[in-house]
């Protein structure tokens, strides 16, 4: 990452990256097909019910992985081995906390939050039973995302690939037997879905177990490093944080799909399938930008930080405008592999064409924000990003929609925010810009 070409290095970077995100979210789309296709709209509505209440759990813990992932690619960029096996150890010990962690919260929360939500009433029995068994599986998912940021703070996003792969095959072939051969619906594909992330922590320690370099996992050594652990939260919890409000403000847009009947929350549930598929090619490179820019700062190439800021740009916005398309251009054919039901096909394609169409325009705050988080700074861009994108969708529902109602003027919210923030965060990494990236920087990093 600190030498030669960079744009080749960003796409080697992004593409398994991209395809290791859309094959998680897959074992989600399985999900939802398989219920939809061999169960019945009900129990596609109870698992899409639970898509934004999930991510309010762990994102926090995903925010702090990406945190290890930029504390530790300063690291390497600074050669500091002493220091990258301290960053190791600590990291698997935060993944152990937060999967058991997640594991007792979410299962106890469960029906509180549906209740909450207003979820229907013929559909909450079946989203409990998919969310409680969905978190018996939390402590695999944490070990594997943190040992991918691992394995990906010094460039490496093949393994996690390789190991998704897997994944992903055992997750279908498991839901198949379980909704088809045992009829097991909602459970059956909560418990496939586990199954597969138990095998994707195993994997990711193994790989980690033989690794060649500072970053090899020392079972033994797993500790908590007061030094690499503040660190790591200082980048981490922002960033958590920032994911959390977000999906907070989505539960409040769920709560508002709720009133509209199962059909509608199946139809959303169906298409926001699309949406996050599109997300992952742009976070792919926001994802680059993190590491590329972590390592190149701490290391003390700014021009290369900024070369790295533009290609991410360029990429993320070319990429996620062209799968926003694709989408919307074959909307007919391939909402037609989740249901027969027109009244969810007719949700869904509202939701499909009020969000596709500018989704690409978040680019222009994840990248900034990315690059952000490689100088050390992730509170700022954190904070726009909650004002942007959570508060102002709050405002649009409770002030807005009881003026203009429906369905599709509810999925505005979306792109009105996604606009606002970009410009938020634009105004604030201009200012970093100069203040880092200028031809008089000699500070090295300011999280050090």
């Amino acid at each position: 990452m600190l030498h030669g070409p960079l744009l080749g290095k960003i796409l080697r970077y992004a593409i398994p990256f991209a395809l290791s995100s859309i094959l998680e979210q897959l074992f989600i789309t399985i999900d939802v097909a398989v219920v939809g296709r061999f169960a019945s709209s009900e129990a596609l509505a109870a698992v899409g019910a639970n898509t934004f209440l999930i991510n309010l759990f762990i994102n926090l813990f995903i925010g702090i992985s990406l945190g290890a992932n930029v504390v530790l690619a300063n690291l390497i960029g600074q050669g500091d081995t002493r220091r990258i096996r301290h960053a190791v150890s600590t990291t698997a010990a935060l993944s152990l906390i937060s999967g058991f962690l997640l594991l007792v919260v979410g299962s106890l929360a469960a029906k509180p939050m549906l209740m909450a939500m207003g979820t229907p009433a013929n559909i909450i029995d079946n989203a409990t039973l998919f969310l409680r068994i969905y978190f018996l599986g939390s402590p695999f998912f944490m070990i594997y995302n943190f040992g991918a940021s691992i394995l990906r703070s010094k460039g490496d996003t093949r393994r996690p690939l390789n190991i998704l792969v897997v994944s992903g095959v055992i997750n279908t072939v498991l839901n198949l037997i379980f909704v088809i051969g045992f009829d097991m619906s909602v459970a059956g594909v909560a418990t496939a879905t586990d199954i597969a992330y138990f095998f994707s922590a195993m994997a990711v320690v193994w790989f980690l177990r033989r690794d060649d370099s500072a970053l090899r996992l020392n079972l033994r050594a797993i500790r908590l490093y007061p030094h690499e652990m503040k660190r790591i939260l200082y980048v981490g919890v922002p960033a958590g944080l920032q994911g959390m409000v977000f999906s907070f403000s989505n539960i409040f847009v769920q709560s508002s799909i709720n009133t509209f009947g199962s059909s509608a929350v199946a139809g959303a549930s169906i298409s926001q399938n699309f949406d996050s598929y599109c997300y992952f090619l742009l976070f792919s490179f926001s994802s680059a930008c993190v590491t590329f820019v972590g390592q190149n700062y701490g290391a003390g190439k700014y021009d290369r930080c900024k070369r790295v800021v533009w290609i991410c740009l360029a990429g993320g916005t070319i990429v996620c405008f062209i799968a926003n398309m694709t989408f919307l251009a074959f909307a007919d054919p391939v909402l037609s592999l989740f249901t027969a039901d027109a009244n969810v096909v007719r949700y869904a394609k509202a939701r499909m064409f009020a969000v596709l169409l500018f989704q690409w325009i978040a680019t222009g705050y994840e990248i900034p924000s990315a690059a952000m988080r490689g100088f050390g700074h992730s509170l700022e861009p954190a904070l726009l990003t909650i004002f942007g994108t959570c508060v102002l969708r709050l405002v649009w529902i409770f002030l807005v929609l009881p003026i203009w109602p429906g369905f599709s003027q509810l999925m505005y919210c979306y792109p009105i925010s996604w606009i606002l923030t970009g410009l938020f965060v634009g105004g604030l990494f201009s200012y970093y810009w100069r203040k880092y990236l200028s031809p008089t920087t000699s500070r090295i990093s300011s999280c050090q």
